[in-house]
């Protein structure tokens, strides 16, 4: 078969491997010129999905068209059924962030409720990551802030710990938590283990919706409190009451039949999408959110919201039976056999056609509406402030046209070790952070000391030979294409010194004349032009002067950033092989088996003995050196 797209009559190697397809389910991927996957998919029977995208198609979308002509090469991993082949897909949408499927925009985890049940003494803590070790996590939430404030809210109800003290109930003084009634005072002694995991299992109700329960057993408390005349406690219980009822009063109740449900609706505009998400627990609803999509196109097979459902609920520490939908997918059943697969337990996708379900979607899909608007106003007026930035900007240095792209270096040392280097990038205005790059940077002057001059230079030089070498690039060469792009303006943060660096950079490989440099002061905000004496002020507080403080501050950020990253390397190394018992395979189990050093302090002695080649009394040592 040939291939009838003329995008690819050029690419006989796609053309021969749609021959040999199988016609088993599996998932595909499609890879440009630059051998990066831009297109993850799944499919039923492998030969046909894929040889559909070949074919001229007259129910094709732009968005598909557009995919087809950047093919290079194709992919595919055959799996046994059709949730297998849903299973891998999402983890390689997850790995490779393909730039045409629908995903969540934030490349950032979203933060979790976390509670440490499986502690004697469970603290709470916010984490981006679940783990399978026993704790309870509630979430996902789009908003760490939002989050805090939802825990500080519930800590006067329930007053848990979050501190890291090793609680033995014989402590001298608790800290001022206690004293402000926010923690039970466990470490003296104030409560005991069961009294104290009876106060968090509350929390944890209260969090899952079941705030009935939660309010009768602290009534109930309060009642005991009182017939034992402890009138003082019985008040601290009532206080806690009046708390609980003024954030039950919040929650609005949208049902009497008591259902856990999650109502999903969404926005699309202009190639932006929002999802609202209600979350309705014991018929009330405790809590929304909404996510942001990218990759979006037209959704006229429901891709959008067949990927929310399996990006959002492959990280949901809760599934509800019931999720209602504002329409029908092709995927539907496939989608239901995974859900119950991770809840262990029936789910339900309903679409409802009337009644009050009805109303839950329409009212979730009026909020993404509303939500996808003033997010788009905030983004018109960002563009605005943008290109009045850059026009002022280009004004301002007498460039020779506007500087689009904007690249940013920095230099950042500490004490002599980890000298770094950072590029930060804006286009249009704004942070282009696929686009940020760091070096290590091994100049030093002919005293061996850091020199920061000669960090620039290494760094300047190692940028734009790339630059040069990405133009003609060796047969079989892979070069990063960030290098390609030259810079509209060029920023080295420093004064003249750092400018005079640049400039001779610059010089050295013919690019002078291409890229504008001008060298930024960091005391007065002066920018430092060549061959000019004078520097130029930008006027306070314009729109110009802003663009280019944060794209100097997101430079120095990038670059610290880098370095305290080596540094606590390091330091998780050093302070390791500092243990006895501890070398270079338990040092290695350890930190793959935590992740950081942080946790190894954080985890029990049974948790550190259990890594494999640990013994107890090593994993004893850890915890006491740690």
């Amino acid at each position: 078969m040939s291939a009838t797209n003329e995008s690819l009559s050029h690419a006989p190697v796609i053309q021969a491997k749609l021959k040999t397809l199988p016609t088993r389910p599996g998932c595909y991927l499609f890879r440009n010129e630059r051998g990066r996957v831009i297109y993850v998919g799944k499919a039923v029977n492998l030969r046909a999905r894929v040889r559909s995208y070949f074919q001229k198609h007259s129910q094709h979308t732009a968005k598909t068209r557009r995919m087809t002509a950047e093919i290079a090469n194709l992919e595919w991993v055959v799996t046994d059924t059709e949730l297998e082949a849903l299973i891998l897909e999402n983890e390689l949408i997850k790995r490779y962030r393909p730039q045409f499927n629908v995903r969540l925009k934030d490349d950032k985890q979203y933060p979790y409720i976390k509670v440490h049940w499986q502690d004697d003494f469970p603290k709470i803590s916010v984490v981006r990551r679940m783990l399978p070790d026993g704790a309870r996590y509630y979430g996902p939430f789009t908003s760490g802030h939002a989050v805090r404030q939802t825990l500080d809210a519930l800590r006067k109800v329930f007053p848990y710990l979050d501190c890291n003290r090793e609680i033995t109930g014989s402590d001298e003084r608790p800290c001022l938590y206690f004293h402000i009634k926010r923690c039970a005072g466990p470490c003296i002694g104030a409560v005991d283990r069961e009294e104290y995991r009876e106060i968090v299992d509350g929390l944890c109700r209260f969090l899952e919706g079941k705030t009935d329960e939660a309010l009768q057993e602290l009534t109930q408390r309060m009642m005991q409190a009182a017939e034992r005349m402890q009138f003082e406690r019985a008040a601290i219980y009532r206080d806690q009451i009046r708390a609980a009822q003024r954030i039950v009063e919040r929650q609005k109740v949208v049902s009497n039949k008591q259902e856990d449900e999650d109502v999903i609706a969404f926005a699309v505009d202009k190639g932006a999408a929002c999802v609202q998400v209600f979350f309705i627990r014991r018929g009330r609803l405790i809590g929304r959110e909404s996510f942001w999509m990218e990759g979006v196109g037209e959704d006229e097979n429901g891709e959008l919201l067949a990927s929310f459902l399996k990006q959002f609920y492959d990280e949901a520490a809760y599934l509800p039976p019931d999720i209602l939908l504002p329409r029908d997918l092709e995927e539907r059943d496939i989608i239901e056999q995974w859900l119950r697969s991770k809840r262990g337990a029936k789910v339900t996708l309903r679409i409802p056609k009337r009644g009050a379900k009805k109303a839950l979607v329409e009212m979730a899909t009026e909020n993404a509406r509303t939500a996808l608007g003033a997010m788009q106003a905030e983004w018109e007026a960002d563009a605005h402030r943008h290109t009045e930035a850059i026009a002022n900007l280009q004004a301002a240095l007498d460039l020779p046209s506007p500087p689009t792209r904007i690249e940013c270096f920095d230099i950042s040392t500490l004490q002599g070790a980890n000298t770094v280097g950072s590029m930060a990038v804006f286009v249009r205005g704004a942070p282009r952070k696929s686009d940020y790059r760091r070096f290590r940077v091994r100049a030093v002057s002919r005293t061996g000391q850091p020199d920061d001059y000669a960090a620039m230079r290494e760094v300047l030089q190692r940028r734009f030979r790339r630059a040069l070498e990405a133009s003609e690039p060796g047969p079989g060469q892979q070069i990063d294409p960030v290098w390609r792009i030259l810079p509209d303006l060029l920023i080295v943060d420093g004064g003249k010194g750092q400018l005079n660096v640049a400039v001779e950079v610059l010089k050295s490989l013919d690019l002078f004349e291409v890229v504008p440099v001008v060298g930024l002061a960091k005391r007065e905000e002066l920018l430092f032009l060549p061959g000019r004496q004078q520097p130029v002020r930008l006027a306070r507080h314009s729109p110009e002067l802003y663009l280019v403080q944060r794209i100097r501050d997101e430079a120095h950020r990038f670059a610290i950033t880098y370095q305290r990253h080596l540094r606590r390397k390091g330091m998780t190394g050093s302070r390791l092989e500092e243990i006895p018992g501890i070398g270079m395979k338990r040092r290695q189990a350890l930190l793959k088996h935590f992740g950081s050093i942080d946790a190894i302090r954080n985890a029990s002695v049974d948790e550190i003995a259990a890594v494999p080649g640990m013994t107890r009394a090593v994993a004893r040592r850890v915890k006491e050196m740690l």
